[in-house]
């Protein structure tokens, strides 16, 4: 005989469905398979995939370990003050790498913040990432010059930058 589409049949099954609750001789009869009592006995009593005896689920526990940190984006300003600039040589162009030189920050920065504390004792053109609004009014009330340098890098490549 050939086989053509209108010669195919659904395939019969080989064993037939599994009739529980039909007495003792079908071999699951009285507590249908389900053994005695128990929460797994109940109806409904099976609690559902994920289901950890009332701890707190290992789905929902892990988007807690996995959310978005900045931290390999933050920008660590150094600070310096307006009154540690009178320790700078007079008529020196201040920059990050002037002030990394004579040890008024760490080492050559990501970014440099100048503050107001102090008093300014020269006009000293003054070059960082960021000033304060007071460090601005007292550097240029002094005569001298302030210039906001670009944006201080940030990003994955910093990890561990200051």
């Amino acid at each position: 005989m050939a086989t053509d589409l209108s010669s195919l049949r659904p395939g019969t099954p080989r064993k037939g469905k599994k009739r529980v609750g039909r007495g003792i001789g079908s071999g699951h009869g009285k507590t249908s398979g389900k053994g005695q009592k128990g929460q797994k006995a109940r109806s409904g009593g099976v609690k559902g995939a994920g289901f950890e005896g009332g701890q707190l689920p290992l789905q929902r526990r892990l988007p807690q370990l996995f959310r978005f940190k900045n931290e390999p984006f933050r920008v660590t300003y150094e600070v310096v003050n307006v009154g540690d600039l009178s320790r700078l040589p007079d008529g020196v162009e201040v920059t990050p790498e002037v002030l990394a030189e004579h040890r008024l920050v760490r080492r050559t920065p990501d970014a440099v913040k100048i503050l107001a504390k102090g008093e300014v004792g020269a006009a000293w053109s003054v070059s960082a990432h960021a000033f304060s609004a007071e460090a601005r009014r007292k550097i240029e009330a002094a005569g001298g010059k302030v210039t906001v340098l670009g944006a201080a890098a940030a990003g994955p490549d910093k990890v561990g930058a200051p």
